[in-house]
């Protein structure tokens, strides 16, 4: 007998419970529908905002003009015009398309907001968002030319253009255009009704996806500078007493207490430790006996981001927003609250990366007296690890820039009207960079650590971290001489990357 097909997942949106967990899930294979909840309600924001232009009643972005034409009237003849003049405008972006997974984050979040029935477009707006979602038609987004104020615009603006039969997507890996888009969808070229293109544009789903996808892979990273922390350890015939819990349970951090716990399944007992109990190095630098306190900031950090995210997920931030009784014009389209996070986890992981390339030179610098300078078989002879440490350190000096806070620039659009803006797009870039950076510069210690555990032997490392060990070198053989190292610096920085390092923690 055949096994029954496993259904796909579901997931249902009503703009009220989308849940990070979800989001931190999502592939793009689980199928997303409009919850029957929410269909009742947009309908209703969809008769207020009829009404409005029946009625010739002054409404931002409906009956008037946008930015400094806000007091432009517009008649209702000439609403739907507004609406596709708008969406033609703002496709302004320029640079490389976004990737993939972003793009998908950005439909599922822009339709769940507008899901939420107070935004005032009709149901067949969130359906089509989802065709392009659920059958893997991606908009080409290009990822510069938004500063995270009146919404995400211009980015925006051609995802939109998809709707309308007028712009281009990404579908089996191949590009196509206009009307080719919607029918790879299933829906017929949408013509714009009053509020739909404002809607649509004047929200914040790039700088939330940007901050989304910047703190899982600031989880991903402090998972892998925990163990690859925990290996140089040993590399360097360190000592575990800095992770006695008595220390951290006076520190009154919850989260410092919960990064040693971390630390000490992984620092059981090992014969690398037994060996060196006794000698006479009385305190390890902070680069190693200090970890728990700083990763426990950075957790800290990813804490408070997990509580801001997770609460955007599930905001509207266009404008206007339409109630029962009225249509009220405000500013949750300002993406500064979604910058701060960009900033505060860039450096946060700016910091990881810092504290590593510190753990590689201490590595380097033959701190255990069982090594040979740079890792080397034959000083002099050969160089080893010296210029794998010269690349961490460029990098973390690259991140040292880049965590400049965006959120503190400005600079005023829409000739004063817009007149304070977020940044909160390029705090997101950043933040990227700053992780993809970051990886390569822990897998430059986890190559130098596991190196360290090699020339150790017949000592061993803990039980836990023998396993972590043997996964490095599944991927990345031991050779004792000098070699080229970029090739293995870029398995182990893709192995952190796609989580494979944390799966393999997790399930071991």
């Amino acid at each position: 007998m055949s096994e029954s097909p496993v259904a796909s997942p579901v997931i249902s949106i009503d703009g009220k419970s989308l849940s990070l967990a979800e989001l931190r899930a999502f592939d793009g294979k689980a199928r997303v529908e409009l919850a029957s909840s929410a269909r009742a309600t947009m309908l209703d924001s969809v008769a207020t905002v009829r009404e409005a232009v029946r009625s010739d009643r002054v409404s931002y972005g409906i009956t008037t003009g946008f930015g400094a034409f806000a007091n432009k009237r517009i008649s209702a003849d000439q609403v739907a015009q507004l609406q596709l003049n708008l969406i033609r405008s703002h496709a302004c972006g320029v640079g490389e398309p976004l990737a993939a997974p972003l793009v998908r984050q950005m439909l599922l979040l822009k339709a769940n907001s507008l899901a939420a029935g107070h935004s005032g477009v009709r149901t067949e707006i969130v359906d089509a968002l989802l065709a392009l979602l659920n059958r893997d038609v991606l908009p080409v987004i290009p990822s510069r030319g938004s500063v995270g104020a009146s919404g995400d615009l211009a980015p925006l603006a051609h995802l939109a253009l998809c709707l309308m039969g007028e712009g281009e997507a990404i579908h089996q890996d191949r590009r196509i255009e206009g009307r080719q888009v919607c029918e790879a969808a299933g829906f017929a070229p949408l013509i714009l009704e009053a509020k739909e293109g404002l809607a649509l544009i004047n929200g914040t789903q790039l700088s939330l996806a940007l901050a989304i996808e910047g703190l899982f892979r600031a989880e991903t990273l402090l998972d892998a500078a925990i163990v690859t922390g925990a290996l140089t350890i040993d590399g360097l015939a360190g000592s575990y007493a800095p992770f006695d819990a008595r220390i951290h349970e006076v520190s009154r951090s919850p989260h410092q207490v919960e990064i040693a716990r971390r630390f000490r399944l992984l620092l059981t007992d090992s014969a690398i430790h037994r060996d060196h109990e006794n000698c006479d190095r009385v305190q390890d630098p902070y680069a190693v006996r200090c970890m728990p306190q700083v990763f426990g900031g950075i957790e800290a950090t990813l804490h408070h981001a997990r509580e801001v995210l997770s609460t955007a997920i599930n905001a509207v931030t266009d404008n206007p927003l339409i109630f029962e009784d009225a249509i009220l014009s405000g500013g949750n389209f300002h993406a500064q609250p979604l910058a701060f996070i960009s900033d505060y986890l860039a450096i946060a992981v700016a910091e990881i990366a810092s504290m590593s390339e510190r753990r590689t030179d201490l590595l380097d610098r033959r701190v255990n007296p069982a090594l040979s300078m740079f890792l080397t078989t034959e000083p002099g002879l050969e160089s080893g690890f010296m210029i794998a440490h010269v690349t961490a350190a460029a990098l973390t000096s690259e991140n040292r820039t880049l965590a400049h806070p965006a959120s503190i620039d400005n600079v005023t659009t829409s000739a004063g009207q817009e007149d304070h803006v977020s940044m909160a797009p390029w705090a997101g870039f950043k933040l990227r960079q700053i992780c993809e950076n970051t990886a390569y510069v822990i897998a430059i210690e986890l190559l130098a650590a596991a190196h360290a555990i090699d020339k150790m032997k017949p000592l061993q490392t803990t039980e836990p971290l023998q396993r972590v060990h043997a996964f490095v070198r599944r991927h990345v053989e031991y050779r004792p001489y000098d070699h080229r190292l970029d090739r293995d610096i870029a398995v182990l920085a893709g192995l952190i990357s796609t989580r494979a390092l944390s799966e393999f923690l997790a399930a071991h």
